[in-house]
């Protein structure tokens, strides 16, 4: 028999799958869970075998997820950990589904960034980009990118990403670069770009336009300086009030309210612009504010974006007064020529008062925009730039949100995407420097440009132009990093060509992101996918709050509060974590304040939770719209909540291997319990599933840590144990449906965690799902079927009484431990019920409460409780503890006081609020009966304790 090359692979790596799994299964399961050993082998596993690869699509529906690009630069935050959470567990579910599956990764080249990582080498090394050229300084940049680049990348892995790592893309690969051209050329042909000269953000120490999302604006000390401006016919002036007094040299009017009375005869008039002796308007505009300052306000077009806007209005000139290094100009008096823009500003403050036009100086606090990059001030700078003509764009994309063909979650974020796209203004596209994709335009010696795909194409169009060649010269700017962001989810698809993977996962399903981009990359990537493709990029966007500290305060290097999740997964030492703090700190009392804190906070440094603590804590903490704040006590918790899973499957394991289980037929008799936890199984498949399609990763996280946690280990892991353990008189076949239950429910169980906790998920179904008869070919928990609900064992009958059961159980473990009864001392048990309630929800299930209440027995009352005892008041059972000898009775009274003070509140409160009118009249109407039934349940519970007290109260007057 022939073998092609192919399936011949396939079949050793079959058999190395095999081998492997083999030696797992032999392999007993340690006492302790290894977080750190069993993460890293499996994701190497996982990986080594192509298992997160999308694979062919064989008919099944398609499923995709675009990961939001990191910086190529960047390293791994906490939102960065806790996105990549929500949307691999998304990914998992439906991988797991059998969906054909795709989560395209990939990195941004992130210009700016990257440009200034490898200037700062070449400082280092006494060198600047200008004196290696521009194509050397690239081939530097690529050569960084291939050794230094990506370390994002690898810390994804870390946190379990099951990104298909075969098709991670770079914003600059060819096929990409490509794509940018195309959209480029087509555009510009189209009208919808264009190159004019216009306001922009201009970094002075990079020499670039900046993007608004790279401008830092944060509140500092200032003052505002009142200026007299002369009139220029007759006597008098004008005050008006400026933060940046040497703009005023590019003043071009002033501007007052037209509705304002004090200057209604002055409007036409001139003034005298103080050190430039050029006259300038007097104007009126209605975005002037009467009431701040004199009502006077300096027009700057060329050094304020609301001035730019008030001077296009009334055709004033742009007088741009700065250089690219924010010195003053040809365009002001020699006196400030040359001069730093802060040296010219306390120049021209001393020349103005020695002219007696500094009217006075205030203390004022304003917020000043800096690079977020450069720390520099951000100037409004007039300049050569590439627009975008954004507004044709934003009309269909505002239609597709209204439409619903896309929907946020939650809804309300949609407001803001429409008010940005209402008021959208041209998108400055270029960008001064030199890594990143060029701009494909090419100019003549004459100036005129001509855009092309390529040179070749640009020289052609020059012939044309022309009528013989002509010289042709680059442009030397690049495009904004977002321009090619904004292509990312088909451009990685193989667009401009209709690639198989295009027709399959476009447009992509769900985009999981932060609010703050909302503007500057989901609504560009919507406007672009329109444009391109006539589809949307995604059909739902989903947005993310911001991760702060456990107090609430925004994470930031400034207050010493950062938690880096690498540390979290794997520990770091006190010493290692303070010199990360205080690493590059400026101010050496804030690195003390912080080392201060850290050492308070930390004494013994971060031990190691693993990464599924961290992604379980990341996902209960994904309430919708609302920033988490990171507490590390929950994470604690959930590193607990692995221990237990792993304590609670040693304990299956220890009962099960090594004896007949198999496969639990779905129409074997059951028994009591095992027929409740079934039943609770499936009502957690419905719960999980619900959740999940609703974005609701922390009511997923709360339904699996309850059911595990609660339903599994605290409740039917006991109740079975005395079947388990041949202290029930049953049967054989009995003791195996005991097991069969057990197992199933613990691997289904398994399989429905995995997406929140891959690693421990995986290592115990390893161990789990041979017992129970389930060995699929696909050798991996990631790739098993997901749990489907089983309609015959869904019984919330049951589950209802299982409930009271538990209730009881509850109350007696409440009444031992507050009165402090050793757990061996087992006691009886006095029940007030009716005869229904005893027949139907007590007398079949006394085997479940005794044991675990540790009683001794129990009868119903029939006539007054004694006076020694303690009282718990369910709501269908009172239940009395006899305590004669073993209570003092007024710990007792002292204890249910309080307790019936607390029940007279809680009724107080139920009853003021269905007393309220506006409530009834607006609340939903499963809403009051909520509230109702709550009144009866405190009323029954207020009455029987009432009762206790008032016995109680009797027995302490006795002699």
């Amino acid at each position: 028999m022939l073998i092609c090359p192919m399936s011949r692979q396939r079949m050793v790596l079959r058999m190395q799958k095999d081998k492997y799994l083999m030696s797992m299964s032999e392999q007993a399961l340690p006492k302790a869970y290894d977080p750190v050993g069993v993460e890293r082998r499996w994701y190497a596993y996982w990986e080594e075998n192509g298992l997160f690869a999308a694979g062919a699509k064989e008919g099944r529906s398609s499923y995709c997820i675009m990961i939001p690009p990191p910086n190529v630069t960047g390293t791994l935050h906490m939102g960065h950990a806790f996105q990549d959470t929500l949307m691999d567990a998304l990914i998992r579910q439906r991988r797991m589904r059998g969906d054909h599956t795709l989560w395209q990764t990939g990195t941004d080249h992130a210009g700016i960034a990257t440009q200034m990582v490898v200037e700062r080498q070449l400082a280092a090394e006494g060198k600047s980009r200008h004196d290696l050229g521009r194509e050397p300084f690239l081939q530097r940049v690529w050569r960084w990118k291939e050794e230094s680049g990506g370390t994002i990348v690898r810390q994804l892995r870390r946190l379990g990403a099951s990104c298909d790592w075969q098709r991670e893309a770079f914003t600059m690969d060819s096929h990409l670069s490509a794509a940018v051209q195309e959209v480029f050329v087509r555009l510009y042909q189209e009208g919808l770009i264009y190159r004019g000269s216009r306001l922009v953000n201009w970094d002075p120490v990079l020499h670039t336009a900046v993007s608004d999302l790279e401008v830092i604006s944060e509140e500092e000390e200032g003052s505002l300086w009142h200026l007299r401006y002369p009139l220029a016919e007759g006597s008098g002036y004008l005050v008006v009030a400026t933060t940046r007094p040497e703009t005023m040299l590019g003043d071009t009017a002033v501007a007052v309210h037209p509705e304002d009375e004090r200057y209604q005869h002055l409007l036409g008039k001139m003034v005298r612009l103080p050190l430039a002796e050029r006259l300038i308007p007097i104007i009126a505009d209605e975005t002037v504010k009467m009431d701040f300052g004199t009502g006077c306000v300096k027009i700057t077009p060329a050094h304020d974006f609301n001035d730019y806007e008030t001077g296009k209005r009334h055709h004033l000139p742009q007088i741009n007064i700065l250089t690219i290094d924010a010195t003053l100009n040809e365009q002001v008096p020699a006196a400030y020529r040359g001069l730093d823009r802060f040296v010219a500003r306390k120049r021209i403050v001393q020349d103005l008062e020695s002219l007696g036009l500094l009217d006075k100086v205030v203390p004022h606090r304003l917020m000043i925009p800096r690079g977020d990059r450069s720390k520099a001030v951000v100037e409004p700078y007039l300049t050569d730039q590439w627009f975008v003509r954004a507004a044709p764009l934003a009309e269909e994309a505002i239609r597709a949100v209204e439409e619903g063909r896309i929907r946020f979650v939650p809804d309300a974020w949609k407001k803001t995407y429409y008010e940005w796209m209402h008021h959208i203004q041209d998108w400055c596209i270029s960008r001064q420097i030199w890594w990143g994709h060029r701009i494909p335009a090419w100019y003549g010696p004459d100036g005129t440009f001509f855009v092309a795909r390529n040179e070749a194409e640009a020289r052609q169009q020059a012939l044309a132009h022309y009528g013989q060649e002509r010289p042709l010269q680059q442009d030397n700017d690049v495009l904004d990093t977002w321009f090619s962001s904004a292509l990312w989810p088909f451009s990685t698809l193989g667009w401009p060509e209709q690639s198989p993977e295009l027709a399959a996962f476009y447009p992509t399903d769900v985009l999981v992101t932060g609010f703050d981009i909302i503007f500057f990359w989901v609504a560009r990537m919507i406007m672009m996918g329109l444009k391109f493709t006539g589809q949307v990029p995604f059909r739902t966007v989903y947005i993310t709050g911001l991760v702060r500290d456990g107090e609430g305060n925004k994470m930031s290097k400034s207050k010493g509060n950062v938690l880096d999740p690498l540390d979290l997964i794997d520990g770091i030492s006190l010493e290692e974590l303070v010199q990360k703090r205080t690493r590059d700190l400026m101010q050496p009392q804030l690195a003390q304040k912080i080392e201060a804190a850290t050492r308070k906070e930390f004494p013994n440094g971060i031990p190691a939770f693993g990464t599924d603590a961290l992604r379980f804590t990341m996902a209960s903490l994904a309430t919708q719209g609302r920033d988490i704040k990171f507490d590390l006590n929950r994470m604690e918790g959930y590193r607990n909540f692995c221990n237990k899973l792993w304590n609670a499957s040693r304990f299956v394991l220890m009962n099960c291997e090594g004896k007949e289980n198999g496969p639990l037929p779905v129409d074997a008799p059951l028994a009591l319990v095992d027929r409740w936890i079934l039943s609770r199984l499936q009502a957690l498949i419905q719960t999980v599933d619900d959740s999940l399609s609703k974005y609701r990763f922390d009511e997923t996280a709360a339904a699996l840590y309850h059911f595990l946690w609660g339903d599994y280990c605290d409740w039917y892991l006991e109740w079975v144990k005395p079947r388990l353990y041949g202290q029930e008189e049953i049967s054989p076949a009995e003791q195996q449906t005991t097991r069969q239950t057990m197992l199933t429910v613990l691997e289904q169980a398994l399989r429905l965690l995995h997406p929140l906790m891959p690693f421990i998920t995986e290592e115990l179904w390893q161990k789990v799902a041979p017992l129970t008869g389930r060995t699929p070919p696909v050798g991996s928990l990631m790739l098993a079927s997901w749990p489907q609900s089983e309609s015959s064992w869904h019984d919330p009958e049951l589950a209802r009484h299982i409930e009271l059961v538990q209730e009881v159980v509850v109350a007696v473990r409440t009444l031992r431990s507050e009165n402090n009864i050793p757990p061996g001392q087992r006691l009886p048990l006095l029940v007030a019920a009716d005869t229904a309630t005893l027949q139907q929800w007590l007398q079949p299930y006394q085997h479940l409460i005794l044991p675990l209440a540790r009683l001794e027995g129990w009868q119903v009352l029939t006539g007054e409780a004694p006076a020694a005892c303690v009282t718990a008041v369910l709501p269908q059972i009172k239940l009395y503890l006899p305590l004669a000898g073993i209570i003092d009775p007024e710990a007792e009274y002292a204890r249910l006081s309080k307790e019936l003070a607390r029940l007279d509140n809680e009724l107080q409160r139920v009853r003021g609020k269905l007393s309220n009118p506006a409530f009834l009249a607006n609340a939903k109407a499963e809403v009051v009966a909520k509230e109702q039934q709550k009144e009866q349940a405190y009323q029954d519970k207020y009455l029987g304790v009432q009762e206790a007290v008032q016995r109680l109260d009797e027995l302490r007057r006795k002699p």
